[in-house]
């Protein structure tokens, strides 16, 4: 389904098993820094394969968005397994109304180039990251930004861009010109 890299690991317990002479049954407590709070609810409707309509991120909180997007990172071998990324020139839509911080602007441009569930970026770098290949588009590509004024009005977040700060908004279409995709705001 995914995986994530542990980086320490805590014996809770240790008894002899039931499977076999000189086996042990050991209770872990595995640490890893890139395991969000509330990833196990994404992770189980992955498992169960509930993770298949679009919007299903809408109505988390804000830590809840931040988990979906860890687990639509770690998760993106499993879903996008021998999947190419679209060709130059496709046309995706992303639809604004949900967007109220930049990682609900992740889970809405995820879905809408990689359906539900769908990672593209968690942060600035890994959007632009996103945006040179290799995460299910392939520049340049159209993208129709619906309810883009509601989402603008949403991310006025101002954030440093070199040696000037900027609204959040303006930043992200200066990323998405720059990385050759044409944002058509309707």
């Amino acid at each position: 389904m995914g995986s994530y890299f542990v980086n320490e690991v805590t014996v809770i317990d240790v008894k002899p098993s039931a499977c076999g002479t000189g086996l042990v049954d050991l209770t872990l407590t595995p640490w890893c820094e890139n395991a969000v709070a509330g990833a196990d609810l994404v992770w189980d409707l992955i498992r169960t394969g509930h993770l298949n309509r679009t919007g299903m991120w809408h109505e988390l909180a804000p830590e809840g968005r931040r988990a979906w997007l860890s687990v639509t990172l770690w998760s993106r071998e499993y879903q996008r397994q021998g999947k190419a990324d679209a060709p130059a020139g496709q046309v995706f839509t992303l639809d604004g109304r949900h967007i109220a911080d930049q990682d609900s602007f992740y889970c809405a441009i995820g879905e809408a180039i990689n359906g539900p569930g769908g990672y593209f970026g968690w942060n600035l770098d890994a959007l632009n990251d996103c945006l040179r290949g290799g995460w299910g588009a392939t520049t340049p590509f159209t993208l129709h930004w619906d309810f883009s004024a509601q989402a603008s009005a949403r991310l006025r977040e101002r954030v440093p861009s070199g040696e000037r700060e900027v609204a959040l908004f303006d930043l992200l279409l200066e990323i998405l010109k720059e990385q050759r995709v044409k944002v058509i705001l309707r």
